[in-house]
This record gives structure tokens, C-alpha cells and sequence, in this order.
């Protein structure tokens, strides 16, 4: 079998979180249920009507380019994107093609070629025999970005993607979720003999709508290319959907010149460094750290592993939330800083982040205050309450809000570790579970954990764990 080497470039489109559309005045929801809600005669696309340009998204997009180290061009237009689809009202689209708003950059090794800004199209609905068209989204602000060609494989395209959409979250400039169609990825890939200069024939892949989803479907395009280069016969130039991870045909791929782009006459070039227009220093100093740079600083300043590391840096309000506890944490609490740090982040990244995951929850919204939170790891910590107790308190206080000493002197929670209190308990357990106790003295180490088991339930798992133990042994040996 010959050798091929894979070329991929990435286009990926994202809403943009602007209060109202590009180009008129109308609600910016694309995921309102009400068909035909958000609409006005711009976005309908009526006779005569004049768009007029939304001056946040042009923001939005800048600080993207500015995110990424690009090129923000001094002179930028919109151009008509001209394609015949029900889902588009005019018969165009309002893009931009020869002047994007950003040119260059870069992102996890892969150079950007372009970022530009469009409306997006209208949703269709296919209800048996007909099909519907809800105007809802079309004209929210679209970014789109596009990649050199420079990627080489499905892992390569994700860790992009996937550092992109922290990105546009971080700068809380789209949600990006690409279940509900906030960001698409559009895949171009072609294979070509590793000897050859030339590039293969390139076949772009659409409707792909999550991370798995991109990863088999490129994976399954690798194959099916070089399934028909082995048989010495030609890759057709086309567009393909993705279907269950396998690329389907849809139509023959456009190229630039089917689309007759033109500059939109009805919107004004625009001159992006002056700064009474649009303040490009302001922007840049709005911008958070991002993704990369709090991930090297956590690895630096916390030590952590790697996958809670990941965790933690995946949500920008969740780094936020375990930075405030840590502090707080020592303030309140002098001993080991790396052991205290440690502590912090498991209970945030398993057990609030496991309650979060029940209700549905963002961290945002839960009322487990850092400071409340800080302080409960301490009482873990103190030996106060137990670990046990301790997801029971954490419960309340997301739900609550209260402080975790109230929880406690409230449910009378506080740890024992008295050994003349837990004594009785354990005493009792010994007697009422005489077949774990012989099983124990025949070796059968697993019977000492049942019997703590009992233990800690007779004593609401108010009982010190180790104390617990330590009696158990005592007595049993």
C-alpha cells in the first residue's frame, strides 16, 4: 500500500454573544422555540430595508484576532456572498471575503489564515413532505475562522478546536456549544503521495456537530481516500456530510468565483485603527488570561496533576472559583501550602463539581461561596467533620448558601473522635456481628472494613474514620 500524507484545514464558524443581530436591531436568540420571533423586515430581507452594522460583534471578532496574535487589517469590508438556498432570504449572504477583520495568528502549533465575520442563515425544518424555515437565526453574527492547511491529523484538528472553544469562552464572546449549533466545524482534507509536492483533491466535510464527531468523521474520510488512491482511481472534489462518523456525498464543492462575491454596497468600508471608531489598545487590555497561559501558571504556582490541571483551566469561572478558595484557604489555614492546594482542588474538581453535574448546574450559580467552601476544607482538614459528613454539608451549602459551621452546629454534625464515645458504638457492633469478627481473626481482612462500615453508620458517620479503626484493631486483636 502506498504512503500518503494528510492535509487538513479547519473553518469553523461561531455565534457570537451580541445582544442583538448583525445587521438590524432584532433579539440575538438563536435558540429561541418560537419560530419567527426575532424577525423584522432586515432579516426577512423585504424590499428596500438597509442593514447597518453591529459594533460589538466587529469587537468581539477583533479581540479573537488580537487573541491569537493576528493581523488586524487597518481597512476592512462586507461583501455579498451570493448562493441560492431557502435557509438564505436575500439569495446572498452578507461575509466578508478579500478583507477580513484579522489575518494570521496562531493556536496550538496551527496557523490561522483568516477571521472574518458574517450573518448566519435562516434554520430549516423538515416535517414529513415539506420543509419550514424559522428566520429566528438568521443574521445573528457568525465568526468564522479559517486554518492553513497545515494540520496532519484528527488528534491534531481536535486539540485545536477544542483550545479554540476555551478561547471563545474565555473571552465570553460566544457559548460555543456545538450541541446547540453555537460553533460548527467544517473540515478540508486530502491525501496525496508523501513524495509529491502537490496537494491532494480536497473534500470538505459539514454537519459535523460534536468533537467525537469530527475525530471518526476525518478518520473515516483518511480511509475512504485512501481506499480509492490504492485502486489507482481520482478523489472527486466535493462536499460530504457526517453521518454516525461515516462522510456521506452532498453536492459538488464550490470554489470562490460560484459564490460571484462583490463588496456589499450598502455598508460602509470600515477603518479599524482609528481609534474614535473602534480602540484597539482598550480591546487588547480588556482581554482575560487566557487558556494557555493560566494552564502554565497553575502547573507553576499549584502543582497539580495534569488531568485536574485540565479540568479546572475547562472552565474559566472554575479556575476562577478554586483561585478565590486557595486564597481564602490560606488565610485561614497555615500549615503545608502544597498539601492545603491539593486538598482544595479535589474536593472542588470531584465532590461540587459532582453535585454540579446532578443538577445541571454551572458553577456560576451555585451558592457554595468560595469563601464558605475555603472554609469547610478546613474543617476536613482539622479533623471537625468527617469526609463523609462533609459531602452532606457541601449539599447544603450549594443548595443553602449557608456557612458550613451553621450546617453543623444546625445537624449537630461535628466529627467524634473521643475514643470513650466510640467505644460504646464500637463495642456494640462487635457483639451484634459476631461472623465478621471471626471471619476477621480467620484473616479475612475485608470483614475489619465492614465492621467500621456498621460503625460509622450507628454513629451517623459522625466517627473519626482512623479512631474507628485503630479501636477496631485494638479490640479484635
Amino acid at each position: 500500500m502506498a504512503n500518503y500524507k494528510t492535509t487538513i484545514g479547519l473553518e469553523i464558524h461561531a455565534e457570537l454573544k451580541t445582544r442583538t443581530k448583525m445587521f438590524c436591531s432584532c433579539l440575538n436568540d438563536s435558540l429561541e422555540k418560537d419560530p419567527n420571533v426575532n424577525v423584522c423586515p432586515i432579516c426577512l430581507s423585504h424590499p428596500g430595508v438597509l442593514p447597518t452594522i453591529n459594533k460589538q460583534a466587529i469587537e468581539e471578532v477583533i479581540k479573537l484576532g488580537l487573541a491569537l496574535n493576528g493581523e488586524i487589517l487597518n481597512h476592512s469590508r462586507f461583501d455579498r456572498k451570493s448562493y441560492f438556498y431557502p435557509d438564505l432570504p436575500k439569495g446572498y449572504q452578507i461575509s466578508q471575503y478579500e478583507l477580513p477583520l484579522a489575518k494570521g495568528g496562531e493556536l496550538a502549533g496551527v496557523q490561522v489564515r483568516r477571521i472574518h465575520l458574517e450573518e448566519d442563515t435562516a434554520r430549516l425544518l423538515h416535517d414529513g413532505n415539506r420543509s419550514l424555515v424559522d428566520f429566528n437565526r438568521a443574521g445573528v453574527p457568525l465568526m468564522e475562522l479559517v486554518t492553513e492547511p497545515v494540520i496532519d491529523s484528527a488528534d491534531k484538528a481536535l486539540e485545536f478546536g477544542k483550545e479554540l472553544q476555551l478561547i471563545l469562552r474565555y473571552l465570553d464572546i460566544s457559548d460555543a456549544d456545538m450541541e446547540k449549533g453555537q460553533m460548527r466545524i467544517e473540515v478540508n482534507i486530502s491525501l496525496a503521495l508523501v513524495d509529491k509536492k502537490r496537494l491532494g483533491t480536497k473534500v470538505e466535510l459539514k454537519n459535523i456537530n460534536s468533537f467525537r464527531a469530527v475525530k471518526d468523521a476525518i478518520s473515516h474520510e483518511i480511509n475512504r481516500q485512501k481506499e480509492i488512491l490504492d485502486k489507482g482511481e481520482i478523489v472527486i472534489q466535493e462536499t460530504r456530510g457526517s453521518v454516525l462518523g461515516v462522510t456521506l456525498p452532498q453536492r459538488t464543492k464550490e470554489e470562490a468565483h460560484d459564490y460571484r462575491y462583490l463588496p456589499e454596497p450598502d455598508l460602509p468600508p470600515m477603518e479599524l485603527t482609528t481609534p474614535e471608531i473602534i480602540n484597539l489598545e482598550e480591546l487588547r487590555r480588556s482581554l482575560p488570561e487566557l487558556p494557555e497561559a493560566k494552564r502554565e501558571r497553575f502547573k507553576q504556582e499549584f502543582n497539580l496533576p495534569e488531568k485536574q490541571t485540565d479540568v479546572l483551566i475547562g472552565d474559566r469561572y472554575l479556575a476562577e472559583y478554586f483561585e478565590e478558595a486557595v486564597s481564602e484557604f490560606l488565610a485561614l489555614e497555615k500549615n503545608d501550602k502544597g498539601k492545603s492546594i491539593q486538598l482544595v482542588a479535589n474536593y472542588l474538581t470531584s465532590d461540587l463539581v459532582g453535585l454540579l453535574k446532578e443538577s445541571g448546574a454551572r458553577i456560576q450559580d451555585t451558592k457554595a461561596t468560595p469563601e464558605n467552601f475555603a472554609e469547610l476544607v478546613v474543617l476536613i482538614l482539622k479533623g471537625d467533620v468527617s469526609s463523609r459528613i462533609a459531602k452532606d454539608i457541601l449539599r447544603e451549602m450549594a443548595t443553602t448558601g449557608m456557612d458550613p459551621n451553621e450546617i453543623i452546629k444546625e445537624k449537630e454534625l461535628t466529627q467524634i473522635s473521643d475514643e470513650s464515645e466510640i467505644m460504646g458504638i464500637v463495642e456494640k457492633v462487635i457483639i451484634e456481628n459476631q461472623d465478621a469478627v471471626e471471619s476477621y481473626k480467620k484473616g479475612k481482612t475485608n470483614s475489619l472494613q465492614f465492621l467500621a462500615g456498621q460503625v460509622m453508620a450507628e454513629a451517623k458517620g459522625r466517627a473519626n474514620p482512623q479512631v474507628v479503626q485503630d479501636l477496631l484493631k485494638k479490640i479484635l486483636e
